[in-house]
């Protein structure tokens, strides 16, 4: 049974430093610093894959997301996490993967240390049902259009609006 609230994941200071392991509900309920990848999916005509998550999620339910990505578990490095991740949400086997930059991002129910990646891939996808509920490409100038009449994962815009700078 798929239960991503007990996921080991590590925790980490302000300054990305790795303080211990707890379980994902517990880093979450406490509003813990963690790590976690975000994969920018575009396909060869520069457009970007966007998704929206489902309402299960424990953060940001319903919102759409221009990454594909999560939480990095406890012994994983943001490579191994990234490359998971997109097997998982999208069922994207062994690609590679471009690094961007890291990024610190907090509001009130998310503090996160994040490593954003890309990837050129074309589809098609396998979205995982407990995680993603649709998703389409558009140009990336277009998602942020979109971003003022959808809900949005906040921390996805900062990392959306960095790309296009």
């Amino acid at each position: 049974m798929y239960t991503p609230g007990e996921e080991i994941v590590s925790i980490v200071d302000e300054h990305n430093q790795e303080l211990g392991e707890l379980p994902r509900r517990l880093m979450r309920e406490q509003r813990l610093i963690h790590r976690a990848t975000y994969i920018l999916v575009f396909n060869a005509a520069g457009e970007i894959f966007i998704q929206k998550r489902t309402r299960t999620k424990d953060v940001y339910p319903g919102y759409w997301d221009v990454a594909a990505g999560g939480v990095v578990q406890a012994g994983e490095t943001y490579e191994q996490s990234a490359k998971r991740e997109l097997q998982e949400e999208l069922g994207i086997g062994p690609i590679p993967l471009n690094f961007l930059f890291d990024q610190y991002y907090e509001d009130q129910k998310n503090r996160v240390w994040g490593r954003i990646f890309s990837c050129v891939h074309e589809g098609p996808f396998t979205l995982q049902a407990e995680e993603v509920e649709e998703g389409r490409f558009m140009h990336p100038r277009t998602a942020l259009a979109f971003s003022a009449s959808e809900t949005f994962t906040p921390d996805g815009i900062i990392v959306l609006e960095k790309i296009l700078e």
